[in-house]
């Protein structure tokens, strides 16, 4: 009996040191100071890395001029935090990371991340005018992940949706459904993560600028059945071929579309469906549009990786479409295109909205988007 009190009293003391020293990779124990990182002071952002064998550390950031492999020397201080102090960018949410001795390395002091596709990287969220609905809300939406069954597909596969503030309190009231899809590596949870949809919608709502609606996010990627992070056996399918060619698209409007309809308290309408996606999402909104013109009264395609010949876009005038929102950016790859699109629509005097942004194929742009557009569904 001795020797297991012993043996207990051993196991309880090594516990209590492992435990002290996890506390210590996050307060030092007490000695030291916390390391804060970033820090926002007035018109400039700190941003600080303890790492003490290291012998050259910098900062790599989304804001800068070349956001892809520019680099700001970072400069070692006491206790072996390395710092560097910069003017702060323009209102939007950046991410960055550190390179230490040429090994990328995210902040561990910041909890705020976003993933891309296999990324994670931490955010820096500048606060302003542009970036005011980008923040949590006083009242709440839901996000959920339903999963539905695709007998296109071949496998059941994995939503996000977004309901309003007020949807569980209120089981009689219906709304309207916008699809929202994502671009090329990214999967259902992109739009969410870092297109801050949710923010974006509660902030609209919350304000009176939105009609209050339930947001879906599927997956475009037609061989994933979720998204990469739940370790799934991906499958291999050729979209180029005849027979998957427009797989995703007609299980969203066949299958998906039908789902939510059943399941969520949606409104069964085109007047109360709205379809917006980007880049290669973008051009899933086009086709979408095109193969079922009468699904859909609110068309938005954004930095669209898509086309339509003429015929399609009479097809879909014809049909009524509410609002026709194309958006790009200026300096977007894909700019020509939206441009195209949009002469496209001008000599078929078909009524739509050209929204142009300063900037690229970002996350910066999309967020805007959906701020802009949001407003103008289901009026």
């Amino acid at each position: 009996m001795k020797r297991i009190l012993t043996l207990v009293a051993a196991s309880l003391a090594i516990a209590g040191s492992l435990h002290a020293q996890e506390l210590a990779n996050f307060n030092f124990g007490g000695r030291q100071r916390p390391v804060i990182s970033p820090e926002i002071q007035n018109d400039s952002v700190t941003f600080r890395l303890k790492a003490d064998y290291a012998t050259i550390v910098k900062l790599s950031g989304s804001w800068m001029p070349n956001p892809y492999g520019g680099t700001i020397d970072m400069q070692r201080g006491e206790n072996n935090v390395w710092e560097v102090k910069i003017p702060l960018p323009e209102p939007e949410i950046y991410t960055y990371n550190f390179v230490v001795d040429g090994v990328a390395v995210n902040d561990p002091q910041n909890v705020y991340v976003q993933r891309d596709g296999t990324r994670y990287l931490p955010m820096l969220i500048v606060p302003g005018k542009r970036t005011e609905n980008y923040g949590e809300a006083t009242q709440h939406g839901t996000v959920s992940h339903p999963w539905y069954d695709s007998k296109i597909l071949g496998y059941a596969r994995r939503l996000t949706v977004y309901t309003p503030y007020g949807y569980e309190a209120n089981p009689k009231k219906k709304y309207p459904v916008l699809y929202l899809l994502h671009g090329a590596g990214g999967d259902e949870e992109a739009w969410i993560s870092m297109g801050r949809t949710a923010q974006i919608l509660d902030n609209l709502i919350e304000k009176g600028l939105a009609e209050p609606m339930i947001v879906v996010m599927p997956n475009g990627n037609p061989g994933q059945q979720a998204a990469r992070t739940l370790g799934i056996p991906e499958k291999q399918i050729d979209w180029r071929s005849e027979q998957f060619r427009n797989a995703y698209v007609n299980s969203l409007c066949t299958e998906i579309v039908p789902f939510i309809e059943k399941n969520f308290r949606a409104i069964p309408k085109p007047a109360s469906r709205a379809i917006a996606g980007l880049s290669m999402g973008g051009g899933h909104t086009i086709s979408a549009s095109i193969l079922y013109p009468e699904l859909f009264d609110y068309v938005c395609p954004l930095s669209a990786a898509g086309d339509a010949t003429p015929e399609q876009l009479a097809a879909l005038k014809k049909a009524g479409v509410k609002l026709y929102f194309l958006a790009c950016g200026n300096t977007d790859f894909l700019f020509q295109r939206a441009e195209d699109m949009h002469a496209k629509l001008n000599n078929l005097n078909f009524p739509h909205e050209y929204f142009v942004s300063e900037g690229g194929h970002t996350w910066a742009n999309w967020r805007l988007y959906l701020n802009t557009f949001a407003p103008k569904l289901f009026k």
